[in-house]
C-alpha cells in the first residue's frame, strides 16, 4: 500500500492499515451484503491472515471465532471481494492422480497482513521463531502477489495455481499457459536454500517433460545460481530490478 509505506513512523503506518480495515469492513463489505455477526468479519480477517501462504482450513478458521463453515465460507468470499484476500487453486496438470485440491489463501497485501498478525520489523531483526515463520508466509504472498500483477501485462491468458501431492512436495505457484507449457516458482525466506527446497520443481520437471518450461527458486541471496538444466535459483528483488 503505497499511503502506508509513506507514513513517517511505525506508528503511523499502523493506524493507517487499522482506519483502512475498518473503512473497508464498515463501507465496503456492508454495502455487498447484510451480514449478521459484523463483529466476527475482522475477527475472521486476522484468523486468515494466520493462513496466508498456506493450505486454506475453512472449517477452523471459522471454528476459531465462533462460526460454522458455511457462514465462514460466505464471509471469507465476502473479503475476498473487496480484495483484502485471494485464493490459489491447487494446479493438478496432466498429471495430477496424486496432487491435493485444496487452495491456498493469501492476504492481497502483505503489509496488511503484517499488521494483521501483530508482526513488526524488530521481531524479526531478533530473529524471533514465530516472527520469521509469518515473515516466510508473507513473503511468500509478497512474491506471489507481485507474479500476479506482472502477469496481467502478457497477452496470453495464464492459469495460476499452487501445485501440491499427498506427498508433501510442492510448489509455491505454477503458471500454466495452456498449449505451450508450464513454469514453477517456488519461494524460500532464506539467504540459503538446500536441495531439498527444489524438490518439487525437479517433480514437476520429471512429470511434464518438455512441458516444463522452467523452474524459479526465488531465494532472498544475492546471486544467481543455475541448478540444472531449467532449473535456477534467482535473487528475489529479479521480480523488480
Amino acid at each position: 500500500m503505497p499511503l502506508a509505506a509513506l507514513q513517517d513512523n511505525e506508528a503511523s503506518r499502523r493506524r493507517w492499515y487499522a482506519n483502512y480495515i475498518d473503512l473497508v469492513i464498515e463501507r465496503d463489505v456492508l454495502d455487498i451484503s447484510k451480514i449478521r455477526q459484523r463483529d466476527a468479519m475482522p475477527r475472521l480477517l486476522r484468523r486468515l491472515a494466520t493462513q496466508t501462504g498456506q493450505l486454506l482450513n475453512m472449517s477452523q478458521a471459522s471454528s476459531d471465532v465462533g462460526l460454522d463453515s458455511s457462514t465462514g465460507e460466505q464471509y471469507t468470499t465476502l473479503l475476498e471481494s473487496v480484495f483484502l484476500l485471494h485464493r490459489s487453486p491447487a494446479w493438478h496438470g496432466t498429471h495430477g492422480a496424486r496432487a491435493g485440491s485444496r487452495p491456498k489463501i493469501h492476504v492481497a497485501d502483505s503489509g496488511v497482513g503484517a499488521w494483521l498478525l501483530g508482526l513488526r520489523a524488530q521481531q524479526i531483526e531478533r530473529r524471533n521463531a514465530t516472527a520469521m515463520q509469518q515473515f516466510g508466509r508473507l513473503l511468500e504472498t509478497f512474491a506471489v502477489n507481485e507474479i500476479l500483477k506482472q502477469l496481467t501485462w502478457l497477452d496470453e491468458p495464464v492459469d495460476v495455481g499452487h501445485f501440491r501431492t499427498k506427498d508433501g512436495d510442492e510448489v509455491d505457484l505454477v503458471l500454466e499457459v495452456r498449449g505451450i507449457g508450464i513454469i514453477g516458482i517456488e519461494i524460500k525466506a532464506g539467504e540459503r536454500f538446500r536441495p531439498e527446497d527444489l524438490a518439487g520443481l525437479r517433480l514437476l520437471k520429471r512429470r511434464h517433460g518438455d512441458e516444463f518450461l522452467g523452474g524459479v527458486l526465488l531465494y532472498l541471496g544475492n546471486h544467481a545460481v543455475p541448478i540444472e538444466e531449467r532449473i535456477q535459483a534467482l535473487p528475489l528483488d529479479r521480480l523488480w530490478s
